[in-house]
């Protein structure tokens, strides 16, 4: 890229997704960590919390800076947020693998 910046912030936001998905911690995890790896983002931590009765809030720590995830799944609905620094990362590649695995009828990615 030619021009020089600290950071590019993306936020994916999916509607209709598959709710049992939304609501496995260890199965959102390892999509999350997946969307990470295919965006060549470089993993330094995880953590992930299941609220009760239902819902999730991750982070994917990259050395680039983050990856979050927020859901409600009574709503079948994600909200990502997903932040790098450089411009090694491809967030194109994350966003189609989770619109895909999500199962989601509609997104908006901005």
């Amino acid at each position: 890229m030619s021009e020089r910046f600290l950071g590019r912030h993306f936020i994916l936001e999916l509607y209709d997704c598959d709710r049992t998905l939304l609501d496995d911690r260890v199965k959102l995890e390892a999509v999350m960590t997946k969307a990470a790896e295919l965006a060549n983002a470089t993993i330094v931590n995880t953590c992930f919390h299941h609220f009760s009765p239902y819902g999730i809030s991750g982070t994917i720590v990259i050395q680039e800076s983050h990856f979050n995830i927020h859901t409600w799944p009574e709503h079948g609905f994600a909200a990502i947020d997903l932040f790098t620094c450089g411009d090694s990362i491809d967030p194109e590649k994350a966003k189609d693998y989770l619109v895909e695995i999500s199962k989601a009828s509609r997104y908006e990615f901005s």
